[in-house]
């Protein structure tokens, strides 16, 4: 592989997360049992899963001139990942993410402010083309300015490089045209991030195939809807199928789609086919649920065994 076969341009936060016995109502104050921090922002969750999982993995982004951006930087850098594109602004604070985690069933609820992820702009962009060209996979979420994504999948398309999209947080609709997703060669959405995109409900596994396949015709050559529990609908040019979720005993789902993006992008980056990194990215997935937090959650490929192939 050459270096950084994965570049991930996104966001990065430090997450601030607390655990309730479940979600409080509107007005109500309830009593958590306990609370910690975690690095995170999708970006740099799907940045540490494809490099603990086997990528070579370079990163471009913002963080503020304060301890949280030092941290997240450090962080990055002690998963082997290239950090240069990394931006540093003093008159921006570092991007934070509040957590709730219910300890009822597991759940998540997650409030982002964006910061200096926010000062990403499309000269950065411009500025760091070299990045883009060393890479193979080029991924990206919705955590940054949309008009920077959109300059990264225009480059990254014109470069002939694998696009991923992660469209999170939901866009809002028309937001991501057939233009700019005709320049996507895999887009990820969750069911609330493929309703917002297409307009149908996803609420069953038979709605998650019809949905992918109309996002599908909207120019990407792939789509991924993943479901949690329920695992993952992909639709491609041999049509929709659905693939049930590893078995696993949840703890905390936060940042289980990242490692689950991050873990397709590493097989990817390696020669697997698209079905058996569906298959590793599950598999990475299931273990993140059963551990707390966003980055201290995701396993790295010795944990998962070694070189995962569909069928072990």
């Amino acid at each position: 592989m050459r270096d950084s076969d994965i570049l991930v341009v996104g966001s990065l936060n430090m997450d601030v997360i607390a655990f309730t016995p479940r979600f409080p109502a509107p007005g109500e104050t309830l009593m958590g049992s306990r609370w910690t921090t975690a690095y995170g922002g999708k970006g740099a969750n799907q940045a540490v899963a494809a490099a603990r999982l086997g990528g070579s993995v370079a990163m471009l982004g913002c963080v503020g001139d304060d301890a949280y951006g030092a941290a997240l930087r450090k962080a990055l850098l002690r998963d082997g990942i290239d950090c240069d594109g990394i931006l540093t602004y003093p008159e921006t604070p570092t991007g934070v993410a509040l957590i709730t985690v219910s300890e009822q069933d597991s759940q998540n609820s997650i409030i982002v402010i964006s910061g200096s992820n926010m000062r990403l702009t499309p000269d950065h962009i411009e500025a760091h083309r070299g990045l883009i060209a060393r890479a193979y996979i080029v991924v990206c979420q919705l955590e940054v300015p949309l008009a920077t994504v959109a300059r990264v999948l225009e480059t990254a398309a014109a470069m002939n490089k694998l696009v991923i999209l992660n469209p999170a947080p939901p866009a809002a609709p028309g937001a991501l045209p057939a233009s700019l997703l005709s320049k996507v060669g895999i887009l990820i959405p969750n069911e609330t991030e493929a309703e917002a995109l297409c307009g149908l409900p996803v609420t069953t596994v038979p709605q998650a195939q019809t949905a992918a396949k109309a996002l599908r015709s909207s120019g990407c050559r792939d789509v991924i809807v993943t479901l949690g529990d329920r695992g993952v609908v992909h639709a491609g040019p041999d049509g929709a199928r659905h693939y049930p979720a590893h078995a696993a005993k949840p703890v905390d789902t936060t940042a289980a789609g990242d490692t689950f993006i991050g873990g397709l992008s590493a097989a990817l980056s390696r020669g697997e086919s698209l079905e058996a990194a569906i298959e590793f990215g599950q598999s990475a997935a299931a273990m993140a649920v059963s551990r707390v937090g966003a980055q201290t959650s995701i396993p790295t490929l010795a944990e998962l065994g070694g070189h995962f192939t569909v069928g072990q």
